[in-house]
């Protein structure tokens, strides 16, 4: 490969992965809105925010240098997915795969994981409390809202391989 054909690859695939993650978004607005008896729930739209929080936790966790410590950055992702969950309680599962990339670059530690898990708790006690005084509808459930993941999973996968393309085909 050319180091020409290799510039041109590396700026136009991600362009082509965020093509077909907004493809991948619009194609149910547009088939809900055109067939009356393919009807997305109103929870549906919830999933553009959840993608927001991801992918904001995901460029959280990116930023942290290496060999430092990554506490306040743990409890900060465990928040905006804690946040997330309320509209999508599947999401919290995110959390596995950061916690991975955490230990791969050294920087997963007992405070980082513990504060990780005191911003899960965070999110939980406010839900709890909000969901008491009937000012919140939470539902824990694996499968509730799951068509809310179509837009977080293409947004999380475009990503994925913006991220992969960029690291193989870097200029050196």
């Amino acid at each position: 490969m050319t180091r020409r054909t290799q510039t041109l690859l590396y700026h136009l695939l991600p362009i082509v992965f965020w093509l077909l993650a907004i493809g991948g978004n619009v194609v149910p607005v547009v088939l809900s809105a055109v067939y009356d008896t393919y009807a997305l729930p109103d929870r549906y739209y919830f999933g553009y925010l959840v993608a927001a929080l991801a992918l904001l936790s995901i460029f959280v966790i990116r930023r942290i240098p290496r060999h430092t410590e990554a506490v306040e950055q743990c409890f900060q992702v465990a928040l905006l997915l804690g946040i997330a969950s309320y509209w999508l309680p599947s999401v919290v599962f995110l959390l596995v795969p950061i916690w991975g990339y955490l230990i791969y670059q050294n920087l997963l530690d007992t405070r980082s994981f513990i504060a990780s898990l005191l911003g899960l708790a965070v999110v939980a006690v406010w839900i709890a409390v909000l969901h008491r005084f009937s000012l919140a509808d939470y539902h824990f459930s694996p499968a509730y809202n799951v068509w809310a993941w179509i837009p977080t999973g293409s947004v999380l996968l475009a990503w994925l391989g913006t991220t992969i393309v960029r690291q193989i085909l870097r200029v050196r």
